[in-house]
């Protein structure tokens, strides 16, 4: 019997003007959105962490309006990593990490850094800043992904750094931003941004098809062949791996229908 991670498949967020008339129902109270994106996917990425912090009470409200399994993903703070010097968002991050996130208890998942585009890789900075990040808050053992958007992070120093952290790098699927499809952690995330919302599955099926294989590949311990790697001549080691993907961007009037298909096909 082959071993396998648990994949979860969602969006980002869960207020969306086209999502009355596309997701949820039209007599659905927008107070109970969150509920019933629950009941319909398995994760969600939220993204008003990034502009605005949020309180203890609500991080418990969403946690009692989700099933058991449910993880939210938070965005950390733009204050923390739209800086110059990544190594010197130190305040910013343990403001965050003490904001209340511990009250989502098992439904906290990764946290995800995201860099602005222009930012560059700087080994030592880089350095300085996964050292910074906290392995847990509150008791809640926390998981981290970066997102670099700028080329000059597909470079094996990067991932090394990662690795040595135990850190995740988003694997993007994008015309936008690099790709980077290393495993450096004991989960993966995924992001896929080329969505058409013409098409009810935000992603047509056989790309689906594609992106289900290469989630199981993930989660059963492996990386795909057909992605690209900073470091392709380092393989890691066969372990069961939790997954994460998220529909975000292009195609978003579509994208929980995205989630729900790729689940469909996970579960068969």
């Amino acid at each position: 019997m082959i071993m396998t991670g648990t994949i979860r498949t969602g969006i980002g967020g869960w207020t969306f003007d086209p999502w009355n008339e596309s997701f949820y129902p039209s007599d659905l109270p927008k107070k109970r959105q969150l509920e019933y994106a629950g009941s319909k996917l398995s994760t969600i990425e939220v993204n008003g962490t990034f502009y605005r912090s949020q309180t203890p009470a609500t991080f418990a409200k969403w946690a009692s309006e989700v099933p058991e399994g449910f993880v939210f993903s938070l965005k950390a703070p733009r204050f923390a990593v739209n800086r110059r010097v990544l190594a010197e968002g130190g305040e910013s991050i343990e403001r965050f990490a003490q904001s209340g996130i511990a009250e989502l208890g098992d439904h906290l998942g990764p946290i995800l850094w995201q860099f602005a585009a222009t930012k560059q890789f700087d080994p030592e900075d880089f350095d300085g800043f996964l050292a910074l990040l906290p392995k847990s808050v509150g008791g809640v053992p926390l998981r981290h992904v970066v997102e670099p958007r700028h080329e000059s992070f597909v470079a094996p120093e990067f991932v090394d750094l990662c690795r040595k952290a135990g850190v995740a790098i988003v694997c993007a699927d994008s015309g936008e931003h690099p790709q980077i499809a290393d495993v450096t952690a004991d989960f993966v995330y995924l992001r896929l941004q080329r969505g058409d919302e013409a098409v009810e599955t935000c992603y047509p099926p056989a790309a689906l098809d594609d992106w289900a294989n290469r989630l199981r590949t993930f989660a059963e311990g492996g990386e795909p062949s057909d992605l690209r790697k900073a470091d392709p001549d380092r393989m890691p080691d066969k372990t069961p791996r939790d997954v994460f993907a998220y529909f975000i961007r292009s195609g978003k009037p579509r994208a929980p229908h995205g989630a729900m298909a790729l689940m469909d096909r996970l579960s068969r």
